[in-house]
């Protein structure tokens, strides 16, 4: 039986930053088991860090630092940067490892460590179980130094601007149209874009406007980003036409949502409609085929499918996206949720700042503004509820759930589809229900979810 990672989620170790795993000792242990992994059959390992505007990202950044140089390995700070940008250094600079300090869409007291190897792709699942191993080993021995031992830099490491401004090269680089044209309302979530996007955006010559670019510790995605869509396209609908569409970024800036000229949201199902039909009239699309996850809406298989290209579906996560991707070819995979990964250049996971750029080329070489290209996306009602709950005990060993699981898709008849699944960084059941009328979606997901919260919620 393959052993289960207990720190090590679906994207990375998170938590409630100041409890465990995120205490100023373990994530010195962190930091210190994986050194050992990096210098590894190495005289010499780098690695570059970074970090989202939570009020604790510096101080975690800061340990994991010092337990990485504990163990010889030369860190270098990007300061505030985003998870992409830290991926996209890690590559082009031949280092060992990138390692971001953020928890993305969580609320502002959660943070966490995510990895990426030197190839710019995260860690895989083996790889992160034997450095967990040994972080639970040096907790036992407890072979930390006194927590006033610990030097850490003060107040922190200071970030090297020339590493980000290294990635705005490489994205702005990427765009081939003319985009001076275009006004963009952009939200930044009062995250990790608010270091990066302004100068890419002035760098492209785009008529940006930016909201939530004011990050004060605790206000990361409050309201606002791709969390909150429909915060921007209240303030595009506003504008009354000053805008041609709307981009909004999670805290991380892995993702990206956006919304027409109209103020209507646009979410990753849609945005991987635009560009796989892009690529595929241009000859480009390797093997006609896109990556979609279980949650993606069966609208999109079916307009993907008219135009002569198939979809498959990987579980939900992008890692197991970006998997899919390597194993058939893809060349563009993504989820609803706005992790959208493009493989035909440097990219080696989501890009939030390059989704944005990659959609505003598609509509500058066309011509037609973002309604216009998705326009024919019939969406099939769908309702996501999330359970909050005890544990995670595996569906099929709760009879109760497989029975209300089994009758919905009864109901369902073939006309929609249930995906039921736990978060995978979060303690949080998710209930998903698609369903050809809004009523039958609605009865089905409240049955499923009533289970779950009687039989395993808090």
């Amino acid at each position: 039986m393959t052993q289960q990672r207990q720190l090590f989620g679906t994207d990375g170790i998170r938590g409630v930053a100041g409890e465990f795993p995120l205490t100023t000792k373990s994530t010195y242990m962190i930091g210190r088991a994986l050194g050992h992994d990096l210098v590894l059959g190495k005289h010499k390992a780098q690695a570059v860090i970074g970090q989202d505007t939570r009020e604790s990202s510096r101080w975690i950044a800061d340990r994991v630092s010092e337990g990485l140089a504990a163990v010889g390995v030369d860190v270098h700070s990007a300061g505030v940067i985003t998870t992409p940008g830290v991926a996209y250094l890690a590559r082009a600079r031949g280092m060992a490892a990138g390692v971001v300090i953020s928890a993305s869409h969580n609320p502002w007291t959660d943070n966490g460590i995510k990895v990426f190897s030197g190839d710019g792709f995260k860690l895989s699942d083996a790889r992160e179980l034997a450095i967990e191993q040994e972080i639970f080993a040096q907790l036992e021995n407890s072979v930390t130094p006194d927590e006033a031992a610990l030097k850490v830099p003060d107040p922190s490491l200071p970030g090297e601007a020339e590493l980000r401004h290294a990635y705005i090269l490489s994205l702005a680089s990427s765009v081939t149209a003319e985009l001076s044209k275009l006004r963009v309302l952009v939200d930044c979530a009062n995250g990790a874009a608010t270091a990066e996007a302004p100068e890419l955006f002035r760098r492209l010559g785009v008529q940006a406007t930016f909201i939530h670019v004011s990050p004060d510790g605790k206000n990361i995605n409050e309201q606002c980003g791709a969390l909150h869509p429909e915060t921007l396209g209240r303030n595009v609908a506003a504008a009354a036409g000053k805008f041609d569409l709307g981009v909004t970024f999670d805290g991380d800036a892995d993702r990206a949502l956006f919304c027409d000229a109209a103020g209507r949201v646009v979410n990753g199902d849609a945005v991987l409609l635009a560009a796989a039909r892009d690529l595929h009239a241009r000859g480009m699309l390797k093997n006609d085929t896109v990556v979609a996850t279980t949650m993606s809406n069966m609208g999109l298989e079916i307009a993907l499918k008219k135009s002569g290209i198939r979809m498959l579906r990987a579980n939900v996560g992008d890692k197991y996206v970006l998997e899919e991707m390597l194993k058939t070819g893809a060349i563009v995979g993504g989820e609803q949720s706005g992790h959208v990964i493009f493989l035909d250049g440097d990219a080696t996971t989501g890009d939030g700042l390059l989704t944005a750029l990659r959609l505003m080329d598609i509509v500058v070489r066309s011509g037609k503004p973002v309604s216009e290209l998705v326009g024919d996306l019939k969406v099939f009602p769908q309702k996501i509820q999330n359970v909050r709950v005890r544990e995670k005990v595996p569906f099929a060993q709760v009879p109760a759930i497989q029975r209300a699981i089994i009758s919905a898709e009864k109901e369902l008849d073939g006309s929609g589809r249930v995906v039921v699944r736990y978060s995978g960084t979060e303690a949080l059941a998710r209930v998903m229900v698609e369903a050809d009328s809004e009523a039958k979606m609605q009865a089905v997901c409240a049955a499923i979810a009533g289970e779950i919260q009687r039989v395993l919620g808090v």
